[in-house]
C-alpha cells in the first residue's frame, strides 16, 4: 500500500504545482512550459525521498549486490529491449511530426498522449490477465489460463470499441478541452481518427500482451515487437519525411505497428504454445 500512496502524493502534488506554474496562478511566477517541467521534478523528488526514508526507516541494506543485478538484467533483458523499440520509434513520430511545423506536432503530442492514456486504461485488463494466467499456469491449470486468456481479451476489445465510439462521438468538441488553437485543432482530426480505428486493435493486442507476459513468453514478445517497429512502424515515418506524407504517414506507420503486433500476439494465442 504505501507505494503506492508514495507514487499518488508525489504524482498529486505535480498535478496541482503544474497548472498554478505553468499560468502564474497564486500569485506564483507564470513559467510555461518550464512550470510544468518543474512541478514534474517536484513530484519526483518529492515521491522518490519518501521511498528513500521508508527504505531507511526499515533499516534496508543500501549496499549494490552485483549477483542479484546481475540476475534482474538477465530476466529483465527481453522487456527492456522491447521499451526501447517503443521509445525509438515514438521518439522518431515526434522528430518527424516537429518537421511538419509547431501545428502538426503539438497536434501529434495531443493524441498521443490521450492514446498512451488509454493504452494505461486497457492495460488495467491486461495486468489482471498477466496475475490470473501466471497464477492458473503456476497451479497447473492451463485449461483455466486459457479460458482467462479468451475472457480478458474479449472485455478488452469491447471496452476499447466503447472507448472508440466515445471519441468518434466526441470528435467534435473533445479536441477543444487540450487546445483553443485553431491550427493545432486543424490538424488533430487526422490523428484522432486514427486513434479512433486503432483503439478495438489496440484492445486485443494489449489483453494478448498481458496473457503471454503472464505466461512468461517474454522472448517472444520482444521479437514481435522488434520486427513490428522495424518493419511497420519506423519506415513509414521516415517515408513520411522523404515524401511529406504528413501525419496521416506517421499514424499509418502506427496502425500498421500495431496491426503487425496482432497478427504475431494472435497467432501465438491461437498457437496455445504459451500454455
Amino acid at each position: 500500500v504505501r507505494p503506492l500512496r508514495y507514487v499518488l502524493v508525489g504524482v498529486g502534488i505535480s498535478a496541482v504545482l503544474c497548472p498554478l506554474l505553468v499560468f502564474g496562478w497564486l500569485g506564483l511566477p507564470r513559467l510555461g512550459l518550464t512550470g510544468s517541467a518543474v512541478a514534474n521534478l517536484v513530484g519526483q523528488w518529492i515521491a522518490a525521498a519518501l521511498f528513500g526514508y521508508a527504505l531507511l526507516s526499515e533499516r534496508v541494506s543500501l549496499r549494490l549486490r552485483p549477483d542479484v543485478l546481475r540476475a534482474q538484467l538477465t530476466m529483465g533483458r527481453d522487456l527492456v529491449l522491447r521499451s526501447l523499440a517503443f521509445q525509438v520509434c515514438f521518439l522518431s513520430a515526434g522528430a518527424v511530426a516537429a518537421r511538419f511545423g509547431a501545428a502538426a506536432v503539438a497536434a501529434h503530442q495531443v493524441v498521443l498522449q490521450l492514446w498512451n492514456f488509454l493504452a494505461l486504461v486497457l492495460d488495467s485488463l491486461a495486468i489482471a490477465a498477466q496475475s490470473l494466467v501466471g497464477a492458473a499456469l503456476g497451479a497447473g491449470e492451463p485449461a483455466h489460463a486459457k479460458t482467462v486468456a479468451r475472457r480478458v481479451t474479449v472485455y478488452s476489445a469491447a471496452a476499447a470499441t466503447v472507448l472508440a465510439a466515445v471519441f468518434a462521438l466526441g470528435s467534435g468538441v473533445l479536441p477543444a478541452a487540450f487546445t483553443a488553437d485553431h491550427a493545432v485543432r486543424d490538424q488533430i482530426g487526422i490523428p484522432w481518427w486514427f486513434m479512433v480505428a486503432q483503439l478495438p486493435i489496440a484492445g486485443i493486442v494489449f489483453a494478448l500482451d498481458g496473457v503471454l507476459l503472464g505466461a512468461g513468453d517474454a522472448k517472444f514478445m520482444r521479437n514481435a515487437t522488434l520486427i513490428s517497429g522495424l518493419v511497420g512502424f519506423l519506415p513509414l515515418i521516415w517515408l513520411s519525411l522523404a515524401f511529406g506524407w504528413g501525419l496521416a504517414g506517421i499514424w499509418s506507420g502506427l496502425s500498421t505497428f500495431l496491426v503487425l503486433r496482432l497478427v504475431f500476439v494472435g497467432w501465438r494465442a491461437l498457437s496455445g504454445r504459451w500454455a
